[in-house]
C-alpha cells in the first residue's frame, strides 16, 4: 500500500523539463516560417526571370545576322538616297529685277502717271517734277549758244576780209606799190582775228555743252521706268517733295516700285548636310501655299556657292519652267527635289 501511495505521488509531480522543451519549440516556429517564406519567394522570382528571358533569347535567335555590305561608303549613301525619295525645302518667290524708281534731283512732284497693278514699258514716264526753273536755265543756256554762234560768224567774216587785204598787200609789196609796214600790219590783223575766232569757237562749244547739261537736268524732272514691268507700290503723291537721298522731314526718296515679272524665280535654303543631293538642272516640283493643289514644274538654276554659318544652309535658285500670272513675288512656296532627276540634272550640267 505504501508503494501505491508513492506511485500516486510521483504521478502528481510536474515535469518541468517537458515544459521547457515545448516553450523552446514554440519560440523557433515563427523563425522557421519566415525562412521558408523567403526561400519560396526567391524561387518564384527566379522562375519569373527565367521565363521572361526565354522569349528574348528565342527572338534574338530567330533574327538573322545582317551581313556587312562590301560596297564602299559612297554607294551606301546613294542607296539610302534612293530609298529616302525626294528632298523637300521651303522658300519664297523672288524677282531678280526689282527697283524702286526715284528721281536724281530734288524737286516737288507735280504729276504721277502710274498706279498699283499697272504695266509700264521701258522709258515710260511715271511721274513729273516741277521744272519751271530748269526750263528757264535751259532757255538761258540756249541763248548763250546763239550768242556764241553769232560771235563766231562775225569773227569769221572779219578774218576772211583780213585775209583778202593781206593777199592784196602782199601782191602790191612784190610790185613795190606797198611798204613792208603795210604788209606787217595786214598779217598782224589776220593773226589777231584767227586767235579771236578760236576763242569764239571755244566759247561756243562751252555754251553748247552747258545747254546740253541744262537739257539733261530738265529731262531729269521727268522720271522714267528703268525697265518693263508691273508697278507693285506707289509711294509719292502730287505736291510732295522727293529727293535722291533722305534729308529728313516729309521728303520721299522714291516714286514707285516696279517688278519685272519675267524675272521671278524661287529661292530656298537647303540644309548643308543634304546639299549633295541637289544638282544644277535637276527637276523640281513646286507648290505655292496659296494654291496647295497646283504642282508647278521647275528646275534648279544654280547653287549659290556660299553657306549660312548661323543656319547651316545653302541657298538654291530655282526657275519656273512655265510662267503664270498667279505666281507673285514674295509668295511662300515648298519644293521637292525629285530623286530620279539627279542623274539627268548632272548630265545637263555637264553638257552646259
Amino acid at each position: 500500500m505504501t508503494d501505491d501511495k508513492s506511485k500516486l505521488l510521483r504521478s502528481l509531480t510536474i515535469d518541468r523539463s517537458a515544459g521547457k522543451a515545448r516553450r523552446s519549440s514554440r519560440r523557433w516556429l515563427p523563425i522557421s516560417a519566415a525562412i521558408v517564406a523567403c526561400v519560396v519567394a526567391f524561387a518564384a522570382f527566379a522562375a519569373f526571370e527565367f521565363r521572361r528571358g526565354d522569349p528574348l533569347k528565342e527572338t534574338a535567335s530567330q533574327i538573322p545576322a545582317t551581313p556587312q555590305p562590301d560596297t564602299p561608303q559612297p554607294e551606301r549613301t546613294t542607296a539610302n538616297y534612293k530609298a529616302a525619295g525626294s528632298l523637300a525645302a521651303s522658300g519664297y518667290v523672288v524677282a531678280r529685277r526689282k527697283a524702286t524708281v526715284a528721281a536724281e534731283i530734288t524737286g516737288k512732284v507735280v504729276e504721277v502717271f502710274i498706279d498699283e497693278g499697272m504695266t509700264v514699258n521701258e522709258g515710260q514716264i511715271v511721274a513729273r517734277l516741277d521744272s519751271v526753273l530748269a526750263e528757264r536755265d535751259f532757255e538761258l543756256a540756249r541763248s548763250r549758244v546763239e550768242t556764241a554762234d553769232a560771235a563766231v560768224a562775225a569773227i569769221s567774216a572779219d578774218l576772211e576780209d583780213a585775209n583778202r587785204i593781206m593777199s592784196r598787200v602782199q601782191t602790191l609789196s612784190q610790185k613795190n606799190f606797198a611798204t613792208e609796214a603795210d604788209l606787217t600790219k595786214a598779217q598782224a590783223r589776220v593773226g589777231v582775228l584767227s586767235a579771236q575766232l578760236r576763242q569764239a569757237k571755244s566759247q561756243f562749244e562751252t555754251a553748247r555743252i552747258d545747254a546740253k547739261r541744262s537739257g539733261s537736268v530738265l529731262d531729269k524732272h521727268q522720271i522714267r521706268a528703268p525697265f518693263a514691268g508691273v508697278v507693285i507700290d506707289r509711294s509719292a503723291q502730287p505736291g510732295e517733295m522727293i529727293s535722291p537721298m533722305s534729308v529728313g522731314g516729309y521728303t520721299r526718296t522714291g516714286i514707285c516700285t516696279i517688278v519685272d515679272m519675267d524675272s521671278i524665280e524661287i529661292e530656298v535654303d537647303v540644309n548643308e548636310a543634304f546639299i549633295g543631293r541637289v544638282v544644277p538642272g535637276g527637276a523640281v516640283s513646286a507648290i505655292l501655299d496659296a494654291y496647295p493643289d497646283w504642282t508647278i514644274p521647275a528646275s534648279v538654276i544654280a547653287i549659290v556657292p556660299t553657306a549660312n554659318r548661323e543656319k547651316a544652309t545653302v541657298k538654291v535658285r530655282i526657275r519656273f519652267d512655265k510662267k503664270d500670272p498667279r505666281i507673285l513675288p514674295d509668295m511662300a512656296v515648298k519644293v521637292n527635289f525629285l530623286a530620279d532627276a539627279k542623274s539627268k540634272g548632272a548630265a545637263e550640267a555637264a553638257a552646259n
